[in-house]
């Protein structure tokens, strides 16, 4: 399931017209049968024209862009997929995971931050977060695994109203591994999440891997089958997200 899928000049122009809130909480109603809440609508549109200017500024044009994608098996939802070609024609996609922080504290466990903005609540780490969706939808979703060319699959995050101080917990050094692995980029860091995209989605693909990807039948890899038989020997292999991988590291 996902509420939008089309390409990088529509969705830019959707945002820039006001119409791209407008045209998920259509798609939500008629996947749900109920409206999404006034404050993910408003989400989606303070969030998504943020993106919108970084795909005009990074002048990402034929692109297939993906919206509120659902991760097979979970109600979790990808902000967006975005997908395209590097410089050997391969098929690659990005997720980007949107947050609309101003200001998090360092948190008392490895991956978890407390987020600070309403009522403080401890959650995943934005790298953490992302990282787990990207392993879990590689795990799922046969575009990434199956044939000659899999589609590549990287990771990162934008808080497109997050400024860092000095010392900022967002970046503490217990994060750093995840962080590396997938990278996390503040509201000045426009050209800096550009260069990244850009490092492996150089040309628009006409949509051809957005297309694969949604045509594709989810079903487990032998790698994610590889994981429920380390789990029969006891040892953590399963792939946990969000609320499940907080608690986790609670315990």
């Amino acid at each position: 399931m996902r509420l939008y899928a089309g390409s990088s000049e529509e969705f830019i122009a959707d945002s820039v017209n006001n119409r791209i809130a407008d045209k998920l909480k259509t798609a939500f109603f008629g996947e749900f049968r109920y409206n999404p809440s006034p404050g993910e609508v408003s989400s989606w549109r303070n969030s998504l024209r943020a993106l919108s200017q970084v795909f005009q500024y990074g002048e990402f044009r034929r692109h297939g862009v993906l919206l509120e994608y659902e991760l097979p098996l979970t109600s979790k939802r990808l902000d967006c997929l975005i997908t395209g070609r590097d410089n050997l024609l391969n098929d690659q996609a990005a997720i980007i995971e949107l947050k609309q922080w101003e200001k998090c504290e360092e948190g008392d466990a490895e991956r978890i931050v407390t987020f600070v903005g309403g009522n403080n609540r401890d959650v995943l780490h934005p790298s953490v977060q992302v990282g787990q969706y990207r392993r879990y939808l590689a795990d799922y979703q046969p575009a990434f695994y199956e044939g000659e060319s899999p589609i590549g699959l990287r990771a990162c995050s934008y808080l497109h109203n997050y400024t860092p101080k000095d010392g900022d917990a967002l970046f503490a050094l217990q994060y750093a591994p995840y962080i590396k692995e997938c990278p996390l980029f503040t509201g000045d860091d426009v050209a800096k999440l550009t260069g990244f995209l850009r490092e492996f989605l150089v040309k628009g693909d006409d949509q051809h891997a957005l297309r694969r990807i949604l045509e594709g039948k989810f079903r487990p890899s032998k790698k994610l089958l590889d994981h429920v038989g380390k789990v029969l020997e006891g040892k953590p292999e399963y792939v946990l997200l969000d609320e499940q991988l907080v608690a986790f590291e609670r315990v």
